[in-house]
């Protein structure tokens, strides 16, 4: 399953690199929505550096919207999906190679993004193991319930639209747990970064479980 998994976030993460949609366009979307932020708020800086962890990741969210709708957008032209579910590879690999090749690109968004908020926001960071260690957790937790939210809707008219109306309600827990973890990250606010980062590992854990153990029917029904 290891290896069947690697080999389907190897072919989603060659099919971006060839056409490389993330890198030029969902990448400068990130960084124009920071900037919009920072006009929002008149670039008061010290309302940035306040907001800076919330701002993050809305962002991040947003953005994360565009990546996953990209790979299944995909799949959905080139009927990909039916050919996956003829390989006799187990859904449940197919399922874990594409959260993993959606995590990869979520790593290199909220890299870039980091760099964004502490050269356009001055932020500083008081944490880097609980920055480093959020950002995996909460990418994992995104990717996975991305990845089960776009295989439900895939093939449905107007699925462009929907798939934020269906996701981004669930991904609130992250938002909150990810926004609080940064919080202590960056010291904008006296909370216990550790305790909101397992409210993010449990998100994660549960749509990862969730999706291993019923991505064969979502495919189906797809």
């Amino acid at each position: 399953m290891v290896r069947e998994a690697l080999l389907i976030a190897g072919k989603d993460l060659r099919i971006e690199g060839r056409s490389r949609v993330v890198a030029s366009q969902v990448l400068p979307f990130a960084l124009l929505s920071l900037v919009l932020f920072a006009f929002a708020l008149n670039a008061n800086r010290q309302a940035l550096r306040d907001f800076t962890p919330g701002l993050f990741w809305v962002a991040v969210l947003f953005s994360a919207l565009l990546a996953i709708q990209r790979a299944f957008a995909i799949e959905a032209a080139d009927k990909t999906s039916d050919s996956l579910r003829l390989s006799g590879i187990e859904p449940a690999a197919i399922f874990a190679g594409k959260t993993i090749a959606v995590v990869v690109q979520l790593l290199a968004l909220e890299a870039l993004l980091l760099v964004g908020v502490l050269i356009f926001y001055e932020a500083s960071i008081d944490s880097y193991p609980l920055l480093g260690v959020t950002a995996l957790v909460a990418a994992i937790g995104v990717a996975a319930a991305g990845t089960m939210y776009g295989a439900l809707i895939a093939g449905i008219r107007g699925s462009e639209t929907l798939l934020p109306i269906l996701l981004l309600p669930v991904l609130a827990p992250v938002l909150i747990g990810a926004t609080r973890a940064f919080d202590d990250a960056f010291g904008s606010a006296a909370v216990n970064g550790w305790a909101w980062l397992v409210l993010l590992a449990l998100f994660a854990v549960v749509y990862l479980l969730f999706g291993l153990l019923s991505y064969g029917v979502l495919l189906e029904e797809s």
